[in-house]
């Protein structure tokens, strides 16, 4: 069954726990968004948050790090109880396959992330280091765009080579996600969603979650 993951990046930081109380009661997984404003032109949350929200978490943490020189921080990341999944891009790392077995050593699922204008065969030389991809739909920086439509084809090529090769990696999807693309998203072959602003700025984030799923 697919696995939802609402990104709180567009929740509500002046009523977080009401947030969070969703996701534990709704959903799969805490989808969190770091970002430095060098790889990305924006600045989201960094280790205080992460460290609040897993303190408070039944959910297990999804950490998707946009950020450069990410081998300096992920394994940081990586210790926080509570976390279970780490991306990185595979352009801001001199060495993927290296942060991505050291991941694996410190007991999380390893995950490799790209761009929209990256082509999805990038990432084979490194689906056997990887427990996860992650596709952004949207590009990486801000919530809330629209939904690239070359991402269902982008899925179904990931999802063959991966099934050729007979491997146990698992694509997440990320921006622009709603109920509108859900079942297009899964049918293609996505395991995990990010869902951020279709979730928290719905009014009713648990209908759109079971609607999700």
């Amino acid at each position: 069954m697919v696995k939802i993951a609402p990104s709180l990046l567009a929740a509500d930081y002046l009523h977080l726990s009401d947030d969070l109380e969703i996701v534990n009661t709704y959903a799969d997984l805490f989808h969190m968004d770091v970002m430095d404003g060098v790889f990305v032109p924006n600045i989201s949350i960094g280790f205080p948050i992460v460290e609040a929200v897993a303190g408070a978490a039944v959910k297990p943490l999804d950490v998707h790090l946009m950020i450069v020189n990410p081998q300096n921080y992920a394994l940081r990341f990586a210790a926080i109880k509570g976390v279970v999944m780490v991306s990185f891009h595979l352009e801001a790392c001199p060495d993927p396959v290296e942060l991505l077995e050291k991941l694996r050593q410190a007991n999380v699922k390893a995950g490799l992330a790209i761009n929209p204008d990256r082509n999805v065969e990038e990432l084979f030389p490194y689906l056997e280091h990887c427990d996860f991809v992650l596709l952004m739909s949207v590009f990486a920086g801000f919530g809330g765009q629209k939904f690239i439509e070359g991402t269902y084809d982008r899925i179904r090529t990931l999802k063959k080579e991966i099934s050729k090769r007979c491997l146990n990696v698992e694509i997440e999807v990320d921006g622009g996600v709603s109920p509108m693309n859900s079942k297009e998203l899964t049918d293609s072959g996505a395991d995990i969603l990010v869902a951020g602003t279709s979730v928290f700025k719905s009014g009713h984030p648990a209908e759109v979650i079971a609607s999700m799923r």
